[in-house]
């Protein structure tokens, strides 16, 4: 096999080996050839060549996602290193394990002028779970004269020399244990900065070290005996329990425990696009239950008791419900940072949710208190005037959301785009089998499409992604990819602009506006097709939307693009009389 006569590298790839971490994406460069000609020379990695930073860290995040496991990026040094940022602190906001490999320049070779040169250690500091700054093999180098008389003082020491090499080495597999094993057992970002001197491609055919492998320790998952016996005394005497689940992914929570919770009448299931929880006695659309009512009726669904698991939470309206009417108290269960979103968090259980509801489940009875049964009366009615408004509702991007959702491929996943595509997604109801991602750490337009596509590499059911105009435009150098599979579809809504900012409060319809918030264009994404070989498809009202969607989900040879053209200037009127029609 061939290796990079590098040990440096060659530590950090068999380390990498040793964890299982098997998918590594690479961005051409030079200083990172040691890196590049381990990992594609061994054939335990499946290695991808991304040339756009940026598109290869959401590439990466969405292999990530979908694998549950972490996923590596390299890259060479400079300004290369700072396009993985957006990627990187969505991922440490989404708690998925993203490892960056970040090749740099020797230690004396920065702040000297020197090209692709930048301050690249702790350089993520603010968003990154461990930050690892490796040494060089050899013992630090200096340029100063005085060097030359040390160097002359132990030349006849080899022994000295070694024993700095031993120690640089054990320092080195430390530091690397650490950043992997952190990413592994906290599920989120780590960085581990590596320079590497001249030459680059020298190879060598048998490795000159053998790492240490240190073991990751395991969290632990079980809840001591006096914080769930506090939760279920708590449980067992309120009769409100709110229960808000946010990003969450598929299956995660088991059956029978969603089958208890919708008996019991006291509690109320809250479920958002993004949660993948399904259940007949949940509520989902929470921004279609909860915009129409009176004061009177917020103070009948404020809680004694809010339970939140799963991550962030996509409605602004529940947001700023919880925040006007508090609950007694609010639990947080989850293995990861939990957020006082609603300013009330009084508990947070460091465990699973399936163990959480083992525990709590078995200790509590159900309460017949009216509270879901009244509640559940209301979601009716609000479904009832939901039917009714979208069958009489003109062409805009509320009727088309409602026609996408109704025609999505069974067993399948979907990626949905931020801003206006994942608040709309919030008001329909989605099949069952559909699986639902979105980059919800940061909320950015910047990455859904290369986390798409990413996605669509890693799983094995057909991928789906539904985007604004603008955000498939900011981010269309995510087709330049040679993986993306057949299957995978790009639905593009494109309204000519930033829609969510006419439905935002603020002054509309002037050339102010129209510039620098809605960003008015017109561009399409024909030409983009063209060249990355996509299938083109196009609709520009509802009869031929529904036509195009009854051929683009058959079987192709290259992936397919669907652009649906919707009017720009009454999709915010739609909505809000939407909202008006609820009532």
């Amino acid at each position: 096999m061939i290796y990079s006569a590098i040990p440096l590298a060659q530590t950090v790839i068999q380390l990498c080996k040793a964890k299982h971490i098997k998918h590594i994406v690479i961005s051409p460069g030079s200083r990172n050839a040691p890196l590049t000609i381990g990992f594609t020379h061994d054939p335990f990695f499946t290695c991808y060549s991304i040339v756009d930073e940026r598109c290869a860290a959401f590439f990466a995040l969405g292999i990530a996602q979908q694998l549950k496991e972490p996923v590596a990026v390299a890259c060479t040094s400079g300004s290369a290193l700072l396009n993985y940022y957006p990627a990187i602190s969505e991922a440490f906001f989404s708690n998925i394990p993203l490892i960056v490999l970040s090749a740099d320049r020797p230690p004396h070779m920065v702040n000297i002028g020197d090209g692709q040169t930048i301050n690249q250690p702790n350089v993520f500091q603010n968003h990154i779970l461990y930050s690892a700054n490796l040494n060089l093999d050899e013992p630090v180098k200096s340029t100063n004269h005085d060097f030359v008389d040390v160097l002359k003082t132990i030349e006849h020491k080899l022994e000295d020399v070694l024993r700095l090499q031993k120690d640089v080495q054990k320092r080195n597999e430390i530091a690397i244990n650490k950043a992997l094993n952190i990413a592994i057992t906290q599920s989120g970002p780590v960085h581990i900065n590596i320079p590497f001197n001249e030459p680059l491609y020298n190879r060598i055919s048998e490795l000159s070290v053998s790492p240490k492998i240190i073991a990751a320790e395991p969290h632990a998952l079980e809840i001591d005996f006096e914080t769930i016996e506090g939760c279920a005394d708590a449980w067992d005497i309120a009769e409100r329990k709110l229960i808000l689940v946010g990003v969450n992914g598929p299956n995660e929570i088991e059956q029978k425990y969603l089958d208890l919770l919708a008996e019991d009448d006291s509690v109320v299931v809250l479920t958002e696009t993004t949660s993948n929880i399904h259940h007949e006695a949940f509520f989902s659309g929470i921004d279609k239950l909860i915009t129409p009512l009176t004061d009177a009726e917020f103070k009948a669904l404020q809680p004694d008791i809010l339970l939140t698991f799963g991550g962030l939470i996509v409605s602004k309206r529940i947001k700023a419900f919880l925040r006007q009417y508090k609950p007694k108290q609010h639990w947080h269960v989850g293995m990861h940072k939990a957020n006082d979103t609603f300013f009330s968090l009084s508990k947070v259980i460091k465990t699973t949710a399936n163990q959480f509801f083992s525990e709590l489940l078995n200790r509590t009875t159900f309460l017949d208190t009216g509270y879901n049964a009244y509640w559940n009366e209301v979601q009716l009615l609000r479904n009832v005037k939901h039917n009714t408004y979208v069958n009489q509702c003109v062409y805009s991007d509320f009727k088309v959301f409602d026609v996408l959702f109704k025609t999505l491929r069974k067993d399948s996943v979907l990626q949905l785009g931020n801003s206006s595509t994942i608040r709309y997604s919030q008001l329909f109801k989605l099949p069952y089998n559909v699986e639902v991602f979105c980059n919800r750490g940061t909320s950015g337009i910047d990455g859904s499409t290369s986390t798409a596509i990413g996605s669509a590499v890693a799983t094995n059911k057909p991928t789906t992604l539904i985007s604004g105009d603008l955000s498939f435009f900011y981010d269309s150098n995510a087709l330049w990819n040679n993986y993306i599979p057949a299957d995978f579809r790009i639905i593009i809504i494109n309204n000519e602009g930033g829609g969510i900012f006419r439905i935002l409060p603020g002054h509309k319809n002037t050339e102010n506006f129209d510039y620098y918030f809605e960003t008015k264009h017109q561009l399409t994404a024909k030409q983009l097709a063209e060249m990355y070989k996509f299938e083109y498809q196009t609709a520009s009202n509802e009869h031929e939307l529904q036509s195009e969607l009854n051929t683009f989900y058959n079987h192709s040879s290259s992936p397919k693009l669907l652009e649906i053209f919707t009017p720009s200037t009454i999709n915010d009127i739609v909505l809000i009389e939407y909202f008006k029609a609820l009532k």
